[in-house]
């Protein structure tokens, strides 16, 4: 007569797929979505270095609007429009607000939406 084991250890194949295949969907969300927000860095960076600008200000709109350009170019931002930037501008009071989604196909009709929204503002008492 055998004799059964009285513990049984380890896992099961399928409770191994199972677990294989809930990391593998973790693992390709983390690949699709991370370099969405690293993208979104360089934005965040883009705004910081305007901000930091001394002459950020006394610019026009056209000016920030073309400084914000260089800087998305040299740091290859293509996702971001110019309807995506608004700018507001009064006497001493500047605003600079970045909007803008970004849509990643995930598997066959199913994508993820994320949103983003940034802004800087200088200046007088908020007004615009």
């Amino acid at each position: 007569m055998q004799s059964l084991p009285k513990h049984q250890r380890g896992l099961t194949f399928i409770s191994l797929c199972i677990l294989l295949g809930i990391f593998g969907f973790f693992v390709f969300l983390i690949l699709k979505i991370g370099p969405v927000y690293l993208d979104h860095n360089k934005v965040k960076s883009a705004l910081s270095a305007l901000e930091q600008d001394p002459g950020f200000p006394k610019m026009t709109e056209y000016q920030i609007r073309r400084s914000l350009d260089n800087r998305f170019n040299i740091g290859y931002v293509d996702f971001i429009s110019p309807e995506d930037i608004k700018v507001g501008k009064s006497n001493d009071y500047v605003k600079v607000e970045i909007n803008y989604e970004v849509v990643k196909p995930m598997a066959y009709n199913l994508s993820v939406l994320v949103e983003f929204h940034d802004e800087i503002q200088t200046g007088g008492d908020g007004e615009v």
